[in-house]
């Protein structure tokens, strides 16, 4: 069996997928699991960097002691870890071997003068005999893992590969990705950011919208699913990026002086053309640069990633600004964010939403605000939707937000239009000559 020192010698996720690569050339005959370490950001924060390393290695090396003679490890990301199975197996054989890890590490693991139990939610895909697109057993894994975690009662979840019907289904989701591109079926809706206090709009967000010819306006949820598995997903994101950069010029030419803000996927994050890429947009379309914001999901953000920290840093030394979006809805790394330079925390709509039921959410809000100011950070609120969370979050001194209460996302022409009128705030809260949707 192999015996890790450190994290080091364990397959990162590139290398992971070019073994299970070259294995499915030779034999497509196999299954993957992606195991999740459940809330290992607090171990980190706890006892250190060192320390979480030392337990990662620990827990890799009893993960090839009991799956090694039948499987092979890589490390997907932080603490998430892929296990490739030799073999077609069952929903019933998957799940043993789920139990079989979960009964092995009811034993503590013992680091210096520190124990740790170790808890895994698992996600698991046996991969079709015909199928050779590793891109698409990775996105199936992902799939499962991201249902494990959601899963209320287990935290297992093994996914059906799809059979015949469905890797048509996947096949013409291909095509239609390639004819949105070609027909120009693709567009940027925009949603408002609100200074709270004066009700002003400093700013949009951009969200991606399909114009299906059959379908009609898509939430673009099965494109970026094909996307993700055709490797296409720089070509989606760069498209998103180029567009927002013409808005901006648009916005400005009429006058408005907002900041627009692009969701960033982790692909474009570890492409070496990110920057160059930036710089691109920004000179085609003579775009002040401080007039962008990047955002990022706070587990991409906070992946402690050095080729995403170097590429953040660099885009960021041309003036835009960074933004963590969605804060507080994973497990927020707070060791990771002291070494992170941050523009903006986006609160997650979940406490903003929930400020009438709990407490806990007034005062998760309160303490996002205390880190925002320490890190010289703006905080956003997202999921503003009535006029009691619009008073609450103005006293807990959250600057600017994002919700129904103001608007929906809307396309170009309609958003400019938006910005043209005045908030009215009496008994109810809308924009002159429309009602809030």
């Amino acid at each position: 069996m192999k015996t890790h020192m450190s994290l080091k010698t364990i397959p990162n996720r590139h290398i992971f997928f070019d073994n299970i690569r070259k294995e499915m050339t030779a034999d497509a005959s196999l299954s993957l699991m992606f195991i999740d370490v459940v809330r290992f950001s607090d171990v980190s924060a706890s006892f250190g960097y060192e320390t979480g390393d030392q337990i990662l290695t620990v827990i890799a090396n009893r993960v090839e002691r009991l799956f090694g003679k039948i499987g092979s490890l890589g490390r997907i990301s932080g603490d998430i870890f892929g296990l490739v199975i030799k073999g077609t197996h069952t929903d019933a054989q998957l799940r043993e071997f789920y139990m079989h890890l979960i009964e092995h590490f009811k034993t503590p693991i013992a680091v210096q003068d520190h124990s740790f139990i170790a808890d895994f939610n698992v996600g698991a895909i046996t991969n079709d005999r015909n199928n050779r697109d590793t891109h698409l057993l990775f996105a199936r894994a992902e799939s499962a893992l991201k249902q494990a975690k959601e899963n209320r009662y287990e935290n297992f979840f093994t996914m059906k590969f799809q059979g015949k019907s469905d890797s048509s289904r996947s096949l013409a989701l291909k095509a239609d990705l390639k004819r949105a591109f070609a027909k120009d079926e693709l567009e940027l809706y925009f949603q408002p950011k609100v200074e709270l206090q004066t009700l002003d709009i400093v700013g949009a967000e951009c969200l991606l919208r399909w114009n299906h010819p059959l379908d009609g306006v898509l939430f673009p949820g099965a494109l970026i699913e094909a996307a993700e598995s055709y490797n296409m997903m720089n070509e989606v994101g760069y498209w998103v990026l180029e567009k927002a950069f013409a808005s901006f010029s648009y916005f400005k030419s009429k006058g408005l002086d907002l900041q627009i803000s692009v969701n960033i996927s982790p692909t474009q994050l570890y492409d070496t053309q990110f920057v160059p890429k930036v710089k691109e947009f920004g000179d085609k379309h003579n775009v002040d640069l401080k007039g962008i914001e990047l955002e990022l999901t706070e587990d991409v953000a906070l992946s402690n990633s050095l080729m995403t920290k170097r590429q953040l840093s660099q885009v960021r030394a041309l003036g835009i600004s960074i933004a963590v979006d969605d804060f507080g809805k994973g497990y927020s790394n707070l060791a990771y964010m002291r070494d992170l330079e941050l523009d903006t925390i986006k609160i997650d709509k979940t406490f903003v939403l929930g400020l009438e039921d709990k407490d806990v959410n007034r005062a998760i809000i309160e303490a996002t605000q205390l880190i925002g100011k320490a890190m010289k950070s703006e905080v956003t609120a997202e999921g503003i939707e009535s006029l009691n969370h619009l008073h609450t979050l103005r006293e807990i001194g959250v600057k600017t937000g994002q919700g129904f209460l103001f608007s929906k996302a809307l396309p170009l022409d309609e958003f400019y239009e938006l910005t043209q009128r005045d908030l009215i705030v009496g008994d109810s809260l809308a924009f002159r000559q429309r009602s809030v949707s």
